[in-house]
């Protein structure tokens, strides 16, 4: 008995020992990376930068045209201007087309304030308005952005001159989070910045970039991820989910032209349900339901983008 203890023992010791090898080399390895990785950080790929409450946020401003399209990021979207750009690029020739990197994501820097919804609809108007970009918006929201947008409707409805919706959250998405919920998720987030600077999620951050990447865009969208992935700020916002809901939902669906381009639903149990409820308090609505994944802009770019020059081409009747 004491024999096979004593193996088990060392085969334990074994496999504690090969973890902590892999784990200094992995740390090892990352800190080398960050290091080369310096000027992709320093120097933007895309976009550019803005002071907004004594801070740089950064915002890409591109084309031309009679509607500006503002693309709002989901949560946790380490880079969001790379992300959309290859999207976005299909619009620029029609569209004047705008990407807000919000404080905590992408290039922007982090943000030690509030970061409940009202203080972020607030420095995405001043963003634009640093960037010289004027409304009315069209505001095309992906996840969580949509919780954003439907304030910003609310109480800045002059500037609003339509929702399109990316698989959009709505309010009701978020029924379903309470005080322990939130909790949950911030010791999440902790345990998630820990692999990240241990280097663990550059061993597997390759995977999460859409291919159509350039050479550079991949290496810009590696840096970001390895450098801003589930930081405090951008983990900050969740601790105001139930806040900015009680928020959102003491007022009334804002009824603007809306399209909503609805995924296959499987980002969380009842998303299509919360969808059509959402659209059945409007007016004026366009769903358009896919079978794809939640990042339907990547999923299925032609598909959106047939959806969206329908929807608009219908704002200018």
């Amino acid at each position: 008995m004491k024999k096979a203890l004593k193996v088990i023992g060392k085969v334990i010791l074994g496999i504690v020992a090969v973890l902590v090898v892999f784990l200094a080399g992995t740390f090892v390895y990352n800190r080398i990376c960050s290091a080369s990785e310096k000027d992709l950080l320093e120097n933007q790929l895309y976009g550019q930068k803005v002071e907004v409450d004594g801070h740089d946020m950064s915002i890409y401003v591109s084309g031309e045209g009679e509607h500006t399209l503002v693309f709002m990021a989901g949560s946790g979207d380490s880079a969001p201007i790379i992300n959309y750009k290859n999207f976005i690029d299909r619009f620029e020739k029609d569209y004047r087309v705008v990407v807000i990197e919000k404080f905590g994501y992408g290039y922007s820097d982090g943000f030690k304030g509030s970061r409940d919804v009202k203080t972020r609809v607030e420095q995405d108007r001043e963003a634009l308005i640093k960037a010289g970009v004027e409304g009315p918006y069209i505001l095309c929201p992906h996840s969580y952005s949509g919780l954003e947008t439907v304030y910003w409707a609310q109480n800045f409805p002059e500037e609003v001159e339509a929702i399109i919706g990316l698989d959009m959250a709505v309010p009701a998405a978020y029924d379903m989070y309470d005080e322990k919920q939130i909790a949950s998720e911030s010791k999440s987030y902790f345990w998630m910045r820990v692999v990240r600077d241990a280097g663990i999620a550059r061993l597997v951050a390759g995977s999460s970039i859409p291919e159509g990447y350039t050479d550079e865009e991949a290496k810009s969208a590696m840096a970001l991820i390895c450098s801003r992935f589930s930081n405090e700020t951008f983990a900050n916002e969740a601790n105001y989910i139930v806040h900015d809901r009680t928020v959102i939902e003491s007022q009334a669906i804002p009824d603007v032209p809306t399209l909503l381009i609805v995924s296959d639903g499987t980002v969380t149990e009842g998303w299509i349900e919360f969808e059509n409820g959402y659209a059945a308090q409007i007016t004026d609505v366009t769903t358009v339901q896919l079978d794809c994944g939640h990042s339907v802009y990547i999923n299925e770019p032609g598909k959106c983008e047939d959806a969206m020059r329908s929807f608009l081409a219908g704002l200018a009747d």
